[in-house]
């Protein structure tokens, strides 16, 4: 059986927070339902824009066989880390998975799918509320 290292947020992100406890049973829920084993996670730093933890997850790689993030918006907000480490991990053959979003990166194709939405959610702050 595959196993996956989870990772949640003690910070808000792209404006959203949700309390570890709730990320952690997403990720629980999530494993059970694709057949992976679940350990538990590493909570990141509250410091914006500390990716510490992740780092240390991605590290694990390949001693376990990838990470499952509750949101893929608790990646790092800077395109080039994000691919940095999208680039680590599946050098390393290992796995990221998105629990919130039901989303995984097992291969390089899986990449320009996430950055895709990425792209949007930035985007949808600059959008307008109403159009008459």
């Amino acid at each position: 059986m595959k196993t996956l290292r989870g990772y949640v947020s003690s910070r808000k992100f792209m404006g959203e927070q949700c309390h570890q406890s709730t990320q952690n049973l997403v990720l629980r829920d999530y494993c059970e339902k694709i057949n992976y084993k679940y350990l538990l996670s590493g909570t990141e730093y509250s410091i914006e824009d500390s990716y510490l933890t992740l780092q240390l997850l991605v590290d694990e790689i390949p001693n376990i066989h990838g990470i499952v993030a509750y949101s893929l918006f608790q990646m790092p907000e800077s395109k080039r880390y994000r691919l940095k480490i999208y680039k680590y991990i599946l050098e390393k053959h290992g796995e990221i998975h998105f629990a919130l979003e039901g989303l995984k990166i097992i291969k390089n194709t899986d990449v320009d799918r996430i950055e895709n939405i990425w792209s949007v959610r930035q985007t949808l702050p600059s959008c307008p509320v109403h159009i008459s």
